[in-house]
């Protein structure tokens, strides 16, 4: 298993599919590093020679931000956002969506589970 930026990336995965598990890289950039370092796109993890792998590495440290840097970096963002209390800041701070969506009836993801209000009827229709 071969151990890239702080993560074990399966073994019997195409490569190109297997740096897509390390936070910051996607289809995108796993293609641009397989360019880059000269591998054939088709070949699997465990076909790669400890060198192949050290160049894997040695790439990504270089050109990308991944892992605990890119979490770190959006996690002070969004805490910056917060302590301007701009209104992106308020909507972080409060839970709820903070691009535009509408909150009537969706955005579970951001609000949680729902809550039932103890009390509340529905008012009957008049006949």
């Amino acid at each position: 298993m071969a151990r890239i930026a702080g993560v074990n990336i399966p073994t019997n995965k195409r490569v190109v599919v297997a740096l897509q598990y390390i936070h910051g890289i996607g289809e995108t950039k796993a293609h641009e590093i397989m360019t880059k370092v000269g591998i054939n796109e088709a070949r699997r993890v465990n076909q790669l020679t400890d060198q192949e792998v050290i160049h894997i590495r040695e790439a990504i440290d270089r050109d990308y931000q991944v892992e605990g840097d890119l979490r770190r970096e959006t996690a002070v963002n969004i805490k910056r956002l917060m302590d301007l209390a701009c209104y992106r800041g308020l909507r972080h701070r409060k839970g709820l969506p903070v691009r535009g969506q509408r909150t009537h009836t969706n955005a579970r993801t951001r609000k949680g589970p729902a809550k039932t209000i103890a009390g509340k009827k529905k008012t009957p229709t008049a006949q």
